[in-house]
């Protein structure tokens, strides 16, 4: 199923006016004394912007006529609805988004029972290059904004049922290192969404130089894109290997606690005939010898002209009981929204009419 929003904007993609939404409260405090302002004009605009949603500066009843027309004149807030939406058989839905670019981006909303999860992008395309992945063939086009990346969450239809977001939509969220950190900043602090950590998790291909401060700044959860433990192999459909093995990407992992609250998890796209053979279990098993984690198991999902196939049933169960009876735990992710091209790797905010 397929709709369309037609009131679509909420104020027009274009760089006249710089968007409020997605300031962390310090950078609402420096603006408050750039404009005169009392610091704790700061904190009341959080509170408009994070926890009471509103749309428009005016709305910012509290903040004084001189204030609020002082903001307008430089600021808008930014917020933009979905312009179309696709519904899966499944019940996921598939949002397009349009940029402060004017460029396009897709995030999945995965109900589940109980829980709801949101896929959010964090760049329009890639430059990561996995030959198994259908956003990585846009290339980058922009990295988003905080605003860009939190107004998927806040313009969501069923915001109100988010239980869970994961940074693992289009794009590789440490190569948009600042605006994922400030969105970051902006959900979990108290001024702000006021989530828990434990309700979100960043999946990386494994930047390395940024692997760090990502791991002291944050609390939430971690998925390493890993898909084969061969170094050459790797390479060969995850570029991003030569310039950051997984080995020096674990070797980090290693210096930091995953036994308590936070976790951290290892994708597996299994591609038939590639990377699921005894070998690669066994490699597997070596690799990540010591690091309290789980790996989550996904069916490759096919897209135009690859040369990879996924497996059978019988062979992702074979390889998920072999590595649990190794001492890993392992799940295998359900495909959700593969008929909309929602699922895992098949994001690409291609059909934009």
């Amino acid at each position: 199923m397929i709709f369309l929003y037609f009131c679509r904007e909420l104020s027009t993609p274009r760089m006249s006016k710089e968007y409020l939404y997605g300031k962390t409260l310090s950078e609402l405090q420096n603006l408050c004394v750039e404009l005169q302002l009392p610091r704790f004009v700061a904190k009341q605009m959080t509170d408009w912007l994070y926890r009471k949603g509103v749309r428009s500066i005016d709305e910012m009843t509290n903040l004084s006529k001189s204030a609020r027309a002082s903001l307008a004149e430089r600021f808008e807030l930014g917020l933009r609805l979905p312009e179309r939406v696709d519904e899966s058989a499944d019940g996921t839905k598939k949002y397009l988004y349009r940029t402060s670019e004017n460029e396009f981006v897709e995030s999945a909303y995965i109900p589940d029972r109980e829980r709801a999860t949101l896929c959010v992008s964090s760049q329009a395309g890639c430059r990561m290059g996995c030959r198994f992945c259908a956003t990585a063939r846009l290339g980058l086009r922009h990295s988003l904004s905080t605003c860009d990346i939190l107004n998927q969450i806040t313009s969501l239809p069923e915001r109100e049922r988010l239980t869970n977001v994961v940074f693992m939509g289009m794009g590789e969220p440490l190569d948009n290192m600042e605006n994922v950190l400030r969105a970051l900043e902006i959900l979990t602090s108290e001024w702000g969404f006021g989530w828990s950590p434990t309700r979100i998790t960043l999946s990386t291909a494994g930047v390395a130089r940024e692997l760090r401060r990502f791991l002291d700044s944050t609390q939430v959860h971690l998925a390493i894109s890993l898909h084969n433990p061969f170094h050459e192999e790797r390479e060969e459909i995850m570029p991003i290997e030569r310039a950051y093995p997984i080995r020096e990407v674990i070797d980090i992992l290693r210096d930091y606690d995953f036994t308590h609250q936070r976790r951290v998890s290892f994708e597996y796209i299994v591609m038939s005939g590639l990377n699921d053979s005894p070998r690669h279990i066994k490699e597997l098993c070596r690799l990540l010898d010591g690091v309290k984690c789980r790996i989550n198991l996904i069916r490759f999902h096919k897209i135009p002209d690859s040369p990879y196939f996924s497996p059978s049933d019988e062979k992702m169960l074979s390889f998920r009981d072999t590595l649990t009876a190794k001492g890993i735990m392992t799940t295998i992710r359900a495909s959700r929204g593969e008929d909309i091209k929602a699922a895992c790797g098949l994001l690409s905010a291609e059909n934009k009419g």
